[in-house]
């Protein structure tokens, strides 16, 4: 009998590509390798990765699409492909999950929130000729959960992406992860983790944690990371890991020690703002606890153990005037951060911030869905109160040149060396932040119309 073709579709960007333009840095979609591994053996499932491949229509019986805000406009030009020829399309995915009503106008079926638990229902209703417009996944059970499928990514990827956990306990005011996994952790047992580590083919391998907050918050979860990492030790796996977590991972010496033992290389830090009024207007509460003199305390901790630090700042927080931006930028200069990464400030739909902006009619970019492409976090989407759009759009842009000049690059490569002593640390700091200067410059700054005179 003939199997029934599955296909996945990873879109990208086409108007600002960001890190789909650096293939050392791009990572697979999580979501592709659970959804293969739940689909019934009756069904081939196939991907269509566009960070790796020019979209050509391929046939199928089922396509499945996922998409960040920025790159909806093109899951939906691809979505018009299928349908035209009459081939069912449904959608998943954050953005998909906050604004269902307007995905439901250029796809078949939404499917909100995890996909998990729903998934063979969704394919039993396809095959009866009776798929719903919309399915609500809710927050799936990670336990019991097949191995993700890895081999179905593009063999072009040099980051195998693996998740331990999801949920955030913390409501910043910029971030839709809790809209979509939920404001409680909610983990994978150790030993699933542990043996879809050991199945990533490769003897070096390149792994992201793409868990909110690796350490987790409590006794219990912090122990849960312990035995996490004496088991990627225990197996011997042979891992160069990066993952988010926050600064709190300083208190905990031996999760240090046993993070750089697993090979670990960096950790990525939620800065935001060095200051407390801009801490505050994005209700950044676990940062505003926290003193200068604890910050460089802990950063001195963690290089200690030959760890690096990527810490990320926002720009054009609703309380920044021009000389904050600057500040900011010296700030970070200063500082003793192995890699930058310096975004505008987003308002990503399902956030709070989308809605008070949106509430207030301050939104810039609206018309949709053409215009999510600009929410790409390098560009001017909303009015700022204290800056014109083009007076914010030029001090980035100078903000952007100045912070990863070739002579800063070098000055932090060198940061790095001398910080971790570790050649490995600093050459991937390096390479990382070369690529945020691609990322970051590669295009003018979109303000307002889109015009060549309103970019800068």
């Amino acid at each position: 009998m003939k199997k029934k073709v599955l296909l996945l579709v990873n879109p990208v960007n086409s108007y600002r590509r960001g890190f789909a333009n650096h293939r050392t840095f791009t990572f697979p979609p999580v979501a592709f390798g659970i959804i293969a591994a739940k689909t019934p053996n009756n069904w081939k499932v196939k991907v269509l990765d566009e960070n790796f491949q020019n979209f050509r229509y391929r046939d199928a019986d089922l396509v499945g699409i996922t998409s960040f805000t920025a790159a909806a406009p093109r899951a939906y030009e691809i979505a018009s492909v299928f349908r035209e020829r009459g081939i069912p399309v449904i959608m998943g995915g954050i953005h998909a999950s906050m604004v269902p009503d307007e995905a439901l106008l250029y796809v078949d079926t939404v499917v909100m929130g995890e996909v998990e638990d729903i998934w063979l229902q969704i394919i039993s209703d396809f095959e009866a000729g009776g798929m719903q417009r919309i399915y609500k996944g809710g927050f799936a059970n990670l336990d019991n959960q097949p191995m993700p499928f890895h081999h179905i990514y593009h063999p072009a990827y040099a980051i195998h992406a693996v998740q331990t956990s999801r949920g955030c306990p913390y409501r910043c005011d910029f971030c839709s992860v809790t809209a979509f996994n939920g404001h409680n952790y909610r983990t994978r047992p150790i030993k699933d983790v542990l043996d879809e580590l050991e199945l990533i083919p490769g003897k070096n391998k390149n792994i992201i944690f793409v868990d909110d907050n690796i350490l987790g918050a409590g006794s219990e979860q912090i122990d849960r990371t312990k035995k996490l990492l004496e088991g990627i030790i225990e197996r011997k796996l042979k891992l160069n890991w990066f993952s988010q977590t926050t600064i709190d991972i300083a208190e905990n010496e031996d999760i240090l020690r046993l993070a750089r033992k697993s090979g670990c290389t960096m950790l990525l830090l939620g800065m935001e703002a060095e200051t407390m009024e801009g801490l505050e207007s994005v209700n950044k509460k676990l940062n505003l606890k926290k003193t200068p003199a604890y910050y460089k305390k802990a950063i001195r901790k963690i290089h200690k153990h030959r760890i690096g630090l990527m810490r990320t700042f926002i720009f054009g927080l609703e309380t920044d005037s021009v000389k904050d931006i600057q500040n900011r930028c010296n700030y970070i200069l200063r500082s003793s951060i192995d890699t930058i990464q310096a975004t505008i400030l987003t308002p990503l739909p399902g956030t709070e911030l989308y809605r008070r902006l949106n509430d207030n009619n301050r939104l810039l970019a609206t018309q949709y869905p053409e215009q999510w492409k600009y929410y790409h976090f390098s560009d001017v989407v909303f009015n700022h109160p204290k800056m014109e759009n083009k007076e914010f759009a030029q001090i980035m842009k100078l903000v952007w040149q100045r912070m990863y000049s070739k002579p800063n690059l070098w000055l932090r490569f060198l940061g790095s060396l001398w910080n971790t002593r570790s050649l490995k640390v600093a050459v991937s700091a390096y390479l990382t932040n070369k690529t945020y200067a691609k990322v970051f410059l590669e295009k003018p700054i979109w303000f307002g119309e889109n015009s060549k005179e309103n970019q800068v």
